[in-house]
């Protein structure tokens, strides 16, 4: 009879590989998918080292992974926008449809969205997932299913830039030159900003960024020891960045992508007075007194699935140029390992799924 190989964070640092049963359909909505490439995201990883991200807390074993793409297997007697045989990208997070978030149209806030690899819900690195119909999204003859699996960390970028209300000929700067940053600077570019500068310590991200999708780039000084004041110390930063790249009262918005309190600082007080930043902790007085509107992102709304899926295909983001590393489904611990030890060189990691 045949199993479902799943790869399986049992507790904190412990994962192994099982022979689950084939997950059935249960629902007339319900679409069975051959994975045939996972991305490794970093939350991943924090759950495996962790095994929890704020209130979502690791408590019985669950599958890892949810940047996935496959194959169509079995759908339900409901679904009318997939068949069997297509190729689809998985949005990872179906939720309920009836509370008041998902009736205003801000679905990702949902409180009892089943989102894959998140507990206590299993991810995508299985041979076989079960998800909903309109969670599928096919993608055309002439995209590959690594580009497939990449649909997701676009959809994030696509989020992030809706959010940061970015439009043609704004100038923005990106904070952070990881796969987010580096996504958010080629959806940005690909929505015809006039500028777009990527920000990062590491040198050869940097050189990456440029050739990727950034026009300009930055290294910031590291902060002399005789600065005690990091608030002052972010200021010059972002006034030296300002004479730099000649961006007068500043970018019309700033991405923080990094989750480091200098980047975040040095955002805000970047950004011209009025414009859109998207920080996690910010210097409130600055903030208030510069009028700055300063968003959080998470996931995905209606459109960014759709939207990531065209960014792709009409070759405006290449995503396969951001695989660094590709691993069988067997070598899943070693990819999450090569991922964990956080190496500049490594940027995008893939795993292709069980034959």
């Amino acid at each position: 009879m045949e199993t479902n190989p799943s790869f399986v964070l049992r507790a904190v640092k412990d994962v192994a590989f099982e022979d689950r049963p084939v997950p059935s359909l249960k629902d007339p909505w319900d679409v069975r998918v051959h994975i045939a490439q996972t991305g490794i995201c970093g939350s991943d990883v924090h759950y495996w080292q962790r095994g929890r991200i704020g209130d979502f807390v690791l408590e019985s074993p669950i599958v890892l992974g949810h940047e996935s793409a496959g194959t169509v297997v079995a759908v339900g007697t409901a679904v009318k926008n997939v068949k069997v045989g297509d190729r689809v990208a998985i949005e990872p997070g179906v939720p309920c449809r009836h509370c008041e978030y998902c009736r205003k149209g801000s679905y990702n806030l949902c409180p009892d969205t089943v989102f894959a690899a998140t507990p206590p819900h299993n991810g995508t690195l299985s041979k076989y997932y079960i998800t909903q119909a309109d969670y599928c999204y096919p993608i055309p003859a002439h995209m590959g299913l690594e580009e497939g699996a990449m649909v997701e960390p676009v959809a994030v970028a696509v989020q992030i830039t809706k959010v940061g209300n970015v439009r043609p000929n704004q100038t923005v700067v990106v904070f952070g030159c990881g796969p987010i940053g580096l996504l958010c600077q080629a959806v940005c570019r690909a929505y015809a900003a006039k500028k777009v500068i990527g920000v990062d310590i590491s040198e050869s991200r940097l050189v990456f960024a440029n050739l990727f999708a950034a026009d300009e780039v930055y290294l910031p000084p590291d902060r002399p020891e005789n600065t005690t004041d990091e608030s002052e110390w972010s200021t010059h930063v972002a006034s030296m960045m300002k004479e730099r790249f000649e961006l007068g009262e500043g970018p019309d918005v700033v991405i923080e992508a990094t989750g480091a309190q200098s980047c975040i600082q040095t955002g805000v007080h970047l950004v011209k007075k009025g414009g859109m930043g998207q920080n996690v902790v910010f210097p409130i007085t600055t903030a208030c007194i510069r009028d700055l509107t300063i968003r959080g992102s998470i996931r995905y709304t209606t459109g960014c699935y759709p939207t990531a899926v065209d960014l792709i295909a009409s070759g405006k983001i290449d995503v396969k140029g951001l695989i660094t590393d590709r691993f069988t489904f067997e070598q899943a611990e070693e990819a999450f390992e090569l991922v964990r030890r956080g190496e500049e060189s490594v940027i995008k990691v893939m795993i292709a799924g069980h034959p």
